[in-house]
């Protein structure tokens, strides 16, 4: 294993309100939209588009789409397409900290789009849950305002052992910590109480709706937000066009309405974006109702792309 993409730099300051550091994943994304369900056992016709995504690497681009100048992301990569990813961070405005592994191929999503634009995933981790505690260390925090970790990283031993390193670091700091659940599939059966007990006391929780259900076993999604602010700080559930729930010590505080969208192409990415323009608001030193109002923007610009990346 090797890792480049350089380090906070000289003083080890964030340019202005502070920085964003990520710790997650890259993933290539197979995006499939489809008119038609598929027949099976022969032909469907769609559109197929090869691009660079990951929940982690989602956030930090918009994040920087969103104004925070000094955006980072740690993550691991196969050496197949660690190179193009690198590349395509580093347009995004995002200093990668890619680890680059030489046995696993990047992780891969296949996207299954329909035409409500709503999408089904199909995933090979590949690379992105081998991220190791030995590419952590507590200097990546130098100069972060914000510490973001992927949930998904919360689902295998090796990649949970580096998220628990980087969300202790950071609470010896005072570095606020957000994290993502990332998938209501992985959370299903037993993985909700062990993913509540390694977030707990987390500044900020962002789960979707269906996120806050399997985590609380509530159906309501208010009853879920307000259950969840007693376990983290503050919580926001994204809705999809409804916008966002925003939740703090078991009381929901606010409703965010989404920003409406004339022809949805594609919501693969639209709860990244959503915590990338939140967290870059609240860098800059937003309140939470205009920070979360900032992510329903940029989700709503995210579901009129393909993909999960700013154009």
């Amino acid at each position: 294993m090797s890792a480049s993409g350089g380090t906070p730099g000289g003083n080890g300051r964030a340019v202005g309100g502070g920085g964003l550091l990520v710790v997650g994943e890259v993933v290539t994304d197979v995006v499939v939209r489809h008119a038609s369900a598929p027949l099976h056992g022969t032909d469907t016709p769609a559109r197929i588009t090869t691009l660079p995504g990951g929940a982690g690497a989602n956030v930090a681009c918009w994040a920087a789409r969103s104004g925070c100048r000094d955006v980072r992301l740690l993550a691991r990569a196969g050496a197949d397409s660690a190179a193009w990813h690198r590349a395509a961070l580093r347009r995004a405005g995002v200093r990668p900290l890619l680890g680059v592994d030489e046995d696993a191929p990047t992780g891969t999503v296949v996207a299954l789009v329909d035409s409500s634009s709503e999408r089904t995933f199909l995933t090979d981790s590949g690379a992105v849950l081998r991220l190791s505690p030995g590419e952590w260390s507590p200097s990546l925090l130098d100069g972060a305002a914000r510490l973001h970790v992927s949930g998904y990283l919360l689902f295998a031993p090796t990649s949970r052992a580096t998220a628990v390193l980087a969300l202790r670091d950071a609470r010896r700091r005072g570095v606020p910590v957000s994290v993502d659940p990332a998938s209501a599939g992985f959370l299903a059966g037993p993985g909700a109480p062990a993913f509540l007990d390694l977030v707990e006391g987390v500044d900020l929780l962002l789960p979707n709706a269906d996120e806050a259900r399997e985590l609380t076993g509530l159906p309501d999604p208010s009853d879920a937000a307000a259950k969840l602010s007693r376990h983290a700080g503050r919580v926001a559930v994204t809705l999809g066009d409804r916008g966002v729930l925003l939740a703090a010590g078991g009381t929901v505080t606010a409703r965010v309405p989404a920003v409406p969208v004339g022809a949805p192409v594609d919501s693969t990415g639209a709860g990244d974006a959503f915590t990338g323009g939140f967290l870059a608001a609240l860098i800059a030193g937003a309140d939470d109702v205009s920070a979360a109002a900032a992510g329903c923007r940029a989700g709503a610009e995210a579901v009129a792309l393909v993909g999960g990346r700013p154009a």
